[in-house]
């Protein structure tokens, strides 16, 4: 899923890049670069990312407002994807079972129907060798020792207004998100590896990307205006002026991980088979 319709504009002109090198490290695990599948693909972005590495690359979102903003690449091919979908739909969609080498989501998974997905996502990756990836980044950043403790209390006031329980997994980092795969050595259930993201903004920069919350939104539904003209004024001046250009670090974490023990069942079918065939000798 992605965010909010009515964010969509501000969400794709205010959201941190994912650097290259993520890309790279996840190709570099799946031994097929054929077709990866990119869910809740908001603006494109890890796809786009991904691209680069597969031949072709299906992106999928329940939101038709982020896919008339995704970014156009010869290899993506962008489908929307009601959650009415069955799962039967999704699998034949994006390209039938076995048959993807990588799938990613970016800073989406918390949202989606964990078990319905993870059900799709077995049936569809390549097997052995087919990756799923899954990340995101919290609200904690850092930026300047004068910043820091600003922002710090300016989140706090906002976290009430995390009204979707499925946040709590980006709040934890995704260390309570569930992820039944077997880790391929960027994190695992319960340990995701810890990452860092940069942008490099203006202090605009800053605030677009801060509007871009769901809490922000959330709040405005009830009546409170958690970035008054009083708070605007507050961050800039710890941040050192509107034109100023700063380095955001972003606290980010991953899961990755593959089919687990896929060669002990497909042992324990042949075995089944062999045993089905041999006659039963006393």
């Amino acid at each position: 899923m992605s965010v909010v319709d009515y964010e969509a504009d501000i969400y794709l002109d205010a959201r941190p890049t994912y650097p290259a090198d993520w890309y790279s490290k996840l190709a570099a695990l799946s031994p097929h670069h054929h077709l990866a599948w990119d869910a809740g693909t908001g603006n494109g972005q890890a796809a786009t990312g991904i691209a680069e590495h597969y031949d072709r690359v299906i992106a999928t979102d329940v939101s038709e407002t982020m896919l008339h903003l995704a970014k156009p690449h010869r290899k993506v091919t962008y489908h929307h994807t009601p959650s009415s979908m069955t799962e039967d739909e999704m699998v034949d969609l994006i390209g039938g079972e076995n048959s993807v080498d990588l799938i990613t989501v970016a800073t989406a998974v918390h949202w989606f129907d964990l078990p319905r997905f993870y059900a799709i996502a077995k049936r569809l990756l390549r097997k052995p060798g087919g990756i799923v990836a899954v990340w995101s980044y919290t609200t904690e950043m850092a930026v300047s020792p004068e910043f820091d403790p600003v922002m710090t209390r300016f989140t706090e006031k906002t976290m009430p207004f995390f009204k979707f329980p499925e946040c709590q997994y980006v709040v934890d980092g995704y260390k309570s998100l569930p992820f039944p795969f077997e880790s391929v050595g960027l994190g695992s259930e319960g340990k995701p590896m810890e990452l860092e993201m940069k942008r490099t903004v203006s202090f605009e920069g800053f605030l677009r990307m801060v509007r871009s919350w769901s809490a922000i939104g959330a709040a405005k539904e009830k009546g409170v205006e958690l970035l008054s003209e009083e708070v605007v004024k507050e961050l800039e001046t710890a941040w050192g002026g509107s034109e100023l250009v700063r380095t955001i670090v972003y606290k980010t974490f991953m899961l990755a991980g593959t089919v687990r023990n896929y060669n002990l069942r497909i042992s324990w079918h042949l075995m089944s088979n062999l045993k089905s065939r041999i006659p039963y000798v006393l």
